[in-house]
């Protein structure tokens, strides 16, 4: 069973950036397609970012589109994403998602969860 932990979220003023962490245990991180999503208050969980096992495909909802990076280190077995130019409407609890297999975007395609982070950016 794979374990996932967010770290690095926290209050933010509009225009700055933070680094998102999920370190990954229980299983090599290597084995698995990881992704970040969100989810608003009052609002369902999307997607905000994904990355294949290698690293070398990427994907983006188009809000967070030319500010954000999705990364990996899989030697560390860590997943990253990169936020900048930051707005409120990135306001929300970001969680770290893993599967083994490719089934898209969608919050059922992901297999296994953390238990979330605040970010919460102030105008």
């Amino acid at each position: 069973q794979v374990q996932l932990v967010e770290s690095g979220g926290g209050l933010v003023q509009a225009g700055d950036s933070l680094r998102l962490s999920c370190a990954v245990s229980g299983r090599p991180a290597s084995n698995y397609r990881m992704a970040w999503f969100r989810q608003a208050p009052g609002k369902e969980r999307d997607i905000v970012a994904g990355i294949s096992r290698a690293g070398d495909t990427t994907y983006y909802t188009d809000s967070v589109k030319g500010r954000s990076t999705i990364s990996r280190d899989n030697a560390k077995n860590t997943v990253y994403l990169q936020m900048n130019s930051l707005k409120p409407e990135d306001t929300a609890v970001y969680y770290c998602a893993a599967t083994r297999s490719w089934s898209g975007y969608s919050v059922a395609a992901y297999d296994y969860w953390g238990q979330g982070m605040q970010v919460t950016v102030s105008s």
